[in-house]
């Protein structure tokens, strides 16, 4: 199934719909929620998804896996996706927020046989031995750390989401204090008990996973330098802590 709509077949008595899907640059999939499970994976480019919860970036060939019934958009950066729509019931394991995975060779190549299935395709032989394994190489993945927790509060959370869209280096705790009309005491005792972070951690955290999309199309050093690193090494050393990973992975 390739660029459907899940509302077309999302009557089909299959606990595993797959579909893929391209996406032009720059595409928004606004706010939304489906009934069910859906592991997105991004076969290219780069995913940015946002909930009220927080906000998760998913690197090329990772994927991220969306709760049920979760309200969510979706930003797509040169984006085509492979999806499995699940129902709630076949995976009582599947975690209760966002989470991103990686995606080895295995896994790939299971969804890319997948998305080629009709939406009652037989669930005896190698297609419904396909959809079963699916779910057993989604059960065995790793969380990786690539997002950020979102404040409950709507001053807070008004002042990250700005910040996710335009990342500052500059940025103080006196200053968004200010913004919300708090002592920075308060401010950050306040937002440390809504996020678990500090508001300085948060920004740094932040900057980092704005750094992935742009390192598509530009050069670790660039990229360092526009997020407000002093040198390449510093840079690769702050997200090489964080992700696991150095930026050069993501060029």
């Amino acid at each position: 199934m390739r660029n459907i709509p899940l509302a077309d077949v999302d009557h089909v008595d299959r606990a595993v719909l797959p579909i893929g899907t391209d996406y032009p640059p720059g595409h928004l999939l606004d706010w939304h929620e489906h009934r069910r499970a859906q592991f997105l994976y991004g076969a290219t480019g780069v995913m940015l998804v946002d909930t009220a919860d927080g906000t998760w970036t998913v690197p090329p060939e990772r994927a991220v896996l969306i709760p049920p019934a979760t309200r969510h958009r979706v930003r797509m950066r040169g984006v085509s996706t492979r999806s499995l729509y699940i129902e709630p019931g076949a995976v009582p394991w599947w975690p209760a927020t966002c989470t991103v995975v990686d995606v080895p060779p295995l896994l790939r190549e299971l969804l890319l046989a997948a998305v080629e299935f009709e939406p009652d395709y037989s669930l005896t032989g190698r297609s419904g031995g396909i959809a079963a394994l699916l779910l057993h190489e989604i059960a065995e993945r790793t969380p990786l750390p690539f997002h950020v927790a979102m404040p409950a509060s709507a001053d807070l959370s008004g002042l990250c989401r700005a910040y996710l869209a335009a990342p500052d280096a500059g940025a103080t705790n006196a200053a968004w204090a200010a913004g919300v009309a708090m002592s920075e005491r308060a401010f950050t005792r306040r937002f440390r008990a809504e996020t678990g972070e500090s508001p300085a951690v948060w920004r740094a955290r932040a900057r980092l996973l704005a750094a992935v999309p742009l390192l598509r199309s530009a050069s670790v050093s660039e990229v360092g330098g526009r997020i407000g690193y002093s040198s390449p090494a510093a840079f690769t050393a702050a997200f090489t802590r964080v992700f696991g990973l150095p930026p050069s992975r993501f060029t």
